[in-house]
């Protein structure tokens, strides 16, 4: 049973960040330089940040409901999931939290700045690199009448 959950979790992950790639490469194609070298807005989630060992996340977090020693998987609240990655040296690649309905999220001016793609189904995305940094953050909200705003700070 913990063999599919883990399976499950790592082929939404996969399917997320082929999304947010796709998402990414449209992005890149509207603008010729997506560089940033101003500072990061949204660096952290309740204090755990990219670079932190597991212990240290999961002190930051709590503990997670799924855990593995690539990825952790955290239920905050009836609204807010978070999922962490971890690379081999155990050290936090990738932080991504889904706010269900939009509950909670920060507004995505605070995440990615003034600027974001709305399409007419009322989704939104906005993406931005810090190459000095070495990270990018993402934020997207779905369409529908039950939208997921989900937030990613990632490492590249």
């Amino acid at each position: 049973m913990k063999r599919y959950i883990t399976a499950l979790i790592v082929i939404t992950m996969a399917g997320f960040i082929f999304t947010t790639g796709v998402h990414a490469q449209k992005a890149r194609a509207a603008s010729t330089d997506t560089s940033v070298v101003q500072q990061p807005l949204y660096t952290d989630f309740r204090g755990a940040k990219l670079g932190m060992t597991v212990e240290q996340v999961r002190e930051k977090l709590g503990t997670p409901v799924l855990k593995d020693a690539e990825m952790d998987y955290f239920v905050l609240s009836d609204a807010i999931s978070a999922q962490v990655a971890y690379d081999a040296n155990h050290q936090a690649t990738t932080i991504s939290v889904d706010y269900a309905n939009g509950a909670g999220a920060p507004e995505y001016r605070a995440v990615v700045g003034p600027e974001i793609t709305t399409h007419p189904d009322g989704s939104m995305y906005a993406m931005v690199r810090y190459q000095s940094q070495r990270f990018w953050v993402s934020y997207s909200r779905t369409a529908g009448p039950v939208s997921v705003v989900t937030i990613t700070i990632q490492k590249f």
